[in-house]
């Protein structure tokens, strides 16, 4: 069985469970009714030792300076997730909308910040010659898969932030503090996904 196949599998039977309850979310620190739809690409890469594409932000953005985040953004009028995750991916670091095999769009993620963001899972194939926008991508790594789905790799953090204590996921890969967003995304897709 190849990894689309795999991931497709597990993917379907992890998102026929009511997990709802189970799941990481901040919409109760945001503030307002209307967020903004944004979209993230989770590029999973096909190779013997699957790994995720990540990006790290250029450390001098006005917003979330140097953090890890997926390819990713908010969907211009008209897109839905999966063309907005394809086009932010291609514009972060050229990696060529037609080479993803999506998978589909996974659970819903509310930032504090006001963004209804939609993780959009799709493999791609390894060592494309990725290329990143030096206005949105500071660099690019891949962890392994298998390390990012563990829950036993990640440490639980707390925060007081907007007035309340605020627990959050954080994972150091290779000098990368991956954390707030993305490990929740991660996390997330770990719940639905049973990789091990």
């Amino acid at each position: 069985m190849d990894l689309y196949q795999k991931l497709s599998g597990l993917f379907e039977e992890g998102h026929a469970k009511d997990l709802s309850d189970q799941l990481l979310n901040d919409a109760n620190l945001a503030s307002g009714d209307v967020h903004t739809p944004a979209a993230v690409l989770i590029a999973v890469t096909d190779r013997p030792e699957p790994g995720i594409i990540l990006t790290q932000r250029p450390r001098d953005m006005r917003d979330h300076p140097g953090q890890v985040a997926f390819p990713g953004g908010k969907c211009d009028p008209g897109e839905d997730a999966v063309t907005a995750a394809l086009r932010e991916a291609e514009e972060e670091l050229a990696l060529p909308r037609d080479c993803a095999r999506v998978i589909g769009a996974s659970d819903l993620y509310t930032t504090g910040t006001g963004f209804d963001v939609t993780p959009v899972l799709a493999v791609v194939p390894p060592d494309l010659p990725l290329v990143p926008n030096p206005g949105e991508v500071e660099a690019w790594f891949e962890p392994p898969l298998s390390l990012l789905l563990d829950s036993d790799n990640w440490t639980m953090q707390e925060i007081f932030w907007k007035g309340k204590m605020r627990r959050y996921l954080e994972m150091d890969y290779e000098g990368f503090r991956i954390w707030g967003v993305t490990a929740a995304i991660i996390a997330n897709l770990a719940r639905r996904i049973d990789w091990a």
